[in-house]
């Protein structure tokens, strides 16, 4: 029979990153996250300890330390990926200033394309 407190031991044979996952999973209702706790630790007889190790420590940087996030970075291999940057996340910039976001919309110029529609549509109203 595994036990939390068994679990506790493997995982701190792993490294720290992983003691962590598997206290915060084991924290609340631990009867019934032994599953994923069991889960976890069988993802270093695929990956080994120290990928395991390293998707650990990734897992609780993103703050979501569960089974499926760390097999997860371990199936894309991302575990050794650096840190995204915060930030604007590569969105564009408005670069006209605040004059040009609320400039005034110009009018429409006679002999434009939309004047001659507009003379149509005044014809089509008189028939």
């Amino acid at each position: 029979m595994r036990t939390p407190i068994w679990f506790r031991g493997q995982a701190s044979q792993v490294g720290d990153a992983c003691r962590e996952v598997i206290d915060q999973l084991l924290e609340v209702n631990a009867l019934y996250r032994l599953r994923a706790a069991r889960g976890v630790l069988g993802l270093r007889k695929k990956y080994g300890d120290i990928r395991l190790e390293a998707a650990c420590s990734k897992a609780i940087s993103v703050d979501d330390p569960s089974y499926r996030t760390v097999k997860g970075i371990l199936v894309a291999g991302t575990e050794t990926d650096p840190e995204p940057e915060t930030g604007d996340a590569g969105a564009s910039a408005f670069l006209h200033g605040p004059e040009g976001l609320f400039a005034a919309i110009p009018t429409q110029i006679p002999g434009s394309v939309h004047d001659d529609q507009d003379r149509g549509d005044a014809e089509e109203a008189a028939r």
